[in-house]
């Protein structure tokens, strides 16, 4: 097959675009060398000037005439940037968009296909459509070789468990690891209580119906697949010998929704005596899930942080947000956690239906009495895919804002009507003037939002003594390191059949 240029797009409102690699896109570009195709990684995170590297890339490697773009919904006003520098540099290449934004929109949009209703997300699956060649939702690593063929259909839906495309356990056991190699691993930077940490995922998938998540009508984001204990662990292994890092970010949903947690806990904790060395590990839990064993074999294993999506401290919007979980659940939580000394990470949202600054004061009060060791406060935005935008009608006299309303209490939430090819609309920023709302409550205007969220912040922080994340400034690509094809490797890197 013809080399194919796999694209990683910026994440222009991340306070630093170099914490983790999308690994999704590396899995794929894996399979693909397997197959013995030559990939090249463009990875264009952290750069504000990225265009400018698609250029310089379009120009000099005529040889390539396909590209694969991989894009979050936050990404698309930079991926459309993308696609117009390459049809005026490369016309007649194909283009290919796949991942979390295309799967999203065409779960809303077959609903809406399903009510013979022409709504937000037909009008978005129409402009992708003529902004893409070919459109991949769900999962990719086999999907996309299909994409590359001259003769592809317009959209490859590869999110239907009855699809031949869908991966089931046994053949994501059998994926190839993601190609770190492939993009510039030394450039990513997180560590773990000071321990350099790499990224991983051991399972997809959450069960769970949270109002605000996306994906809860995709099968690739909403059923559970996991990998065997023993094929994660030696994914561990071959980072730890490969890159020499002691930390690990487990990228899963929720790592205690699997039945074997414990097993792999148990695993990993041998692993490292057989090694001789320490880990330092990193991930999420389910606060109602979280039992006293699992903390015990978490701390056992290495982990020394556990990240929560609690949400809210004001029980009525825990209802309203579907989340299966109580204030006192999530107090429990926190209570356990430190009883098997781990810190935990409270992940909080603002801007749900029927908000109001009680609500909001309930979780800048429950903050203050669980004290985590450290937490976000980000304002909910709604991405196509949600039941927050997938179950929204028009509102009947305003023609740009939509309404969602939770049926057992009756509270609202109204949405601003978003092209997500211009509008980066993303749930977390800069604390420092990088929020912006989209959404309003009966209670709240977008800008009391903003102003109260910043309220909760700064207030809890200065009261736990936990200080502001601070953003960590972009990176400039040079033309002339572009000269006759010569990228630096922290932007472009080639499968090892052809060496740069």
């Amino acid at each position: 097959m013809e080399p194919i240029c796999l694209i990683i797009p910026p994440s222009l409102f991340l306070l630093d675009a170099r914490t983790f690699m999308f690994l999704g896109i590396l899995r794929i570009a894996a399979v693909l060398e397997k197959a013995g195709v030559t990939v090249h990684v463009m990875d264009l995170s952290g750069f504000r000037n990225f265009l400018d590297i698609v250029s310089d890339f379009a120009v000099t490697r005529k040889e390539v005439s396909c590209f694969a773009i991989t894009a979050t919904t936050p990404q698309m006003p930079a991926v459309a940037e993308i696609v117009s520098v390459l049809r005026a540099k490369s016309p007649n290449a194909k283009i290919i968009l796949g991942g979390t934004h295309i799967t999203l929109v065409n779960t809303a949009y077959k609903k809406e296909v399903k009510k013979e209703i022409f709504g937000r997300a037909t009008e978005t699956m129409h402009q992708m459509e003529m902004m893409f060649d070919v459109l991949v939702a769900g999962d990719g690593e086999e999907a996309i070789f299909l994409a590359m063929k001259s003769d592809s259909t317009k959209m490859i839906d590869a999110d239907e468990i009855s699809s031949p495309l869908f991966l089931d356990n046994s053949r994501l056991n059998a994926l190839p690891f993601p190609a770190r190699h492939l993009v510039d691993v030394s450039s990513y930077h997180y560590s773990i209580d000071g321990v350099p940490t790499i990224s991983l995922i051991a399972q997809l998938g959450c069960p769970f119906a949270c109002g605000f998540c996306g994906g809860r009508a995709s099968p690739m984001l909403r059923k559970i697949r996991t990998r065997t204990s023993g094929n994660v662990v030696d994914e561990m292994v071959h980072l730890y010998h490969t890159y020499g890092v002691r930390g690990f970010m487990l990228y899963d949903d929720e790592l205690n929704v699997n039945p074997k947690m414990t097993e792999l806990m148990s695993l990993i904790a041998k692993t490292q005596k057989d090694l001789g060395v320490e880990w330092r590990l990193r991930g999420f839990i389910k606060s109602e899930l979280f039992t006293r064993e699992q903390a015990e074999a978490m701390f056992e294993a290495g982990f020394r942080w556990i990240l929560t999506g609690f949400e809210s401290g004001a029980p009525r919007i825990l209802e309203n947000i579907n989340k299966k979980a109580t204030r006192e659940e999530n107090t429990r939580c926190v209570e356990l956690a430190h009883g098997a000394d781990l810190k935990v990470k409270a992940l909080m949202s603002v801007g749900h239906p029927g908000e109001t600054r009680e609500t909001i004061e309930q979780t800048r009060e429950w903050l203050i009495e669980a004290k985590p060791d450290d937490f976000d406060v980000s304002i909910i935005t709604c991405y196509p895919g949600t039941p927050y935008y997938d179950e929204a009608i028009l509102h009947e006299s305003l023609s740009d804002i939509w309404v969602y309303t939770y049926q057992k209490t009756g509270d609202k939430l109204y949405q601003f009507h978003i092209d997500h090819s211009k509008v980066s609309d993303y749930y977390k920023g800069d604390p420092n003037g990088g929020y912006r709302a989209y959404v309003y409550t009966d209670s709240l205007s977008p800008e009391n939002l903003v102003l109260l969220r910043g309220m909760v912040e700064e207030d809890v922080r200065q009261e736990l003594g936990i200080p502001f994340n601070l953003s960590a400034p972009s990176m400039l690509y040079e033309h002339s390191m572009g000269q006759h094809g010569q990228f630096p490797t922290n932007i472009l890197r080639t499968s090892r059949n052809t060496p740069l």
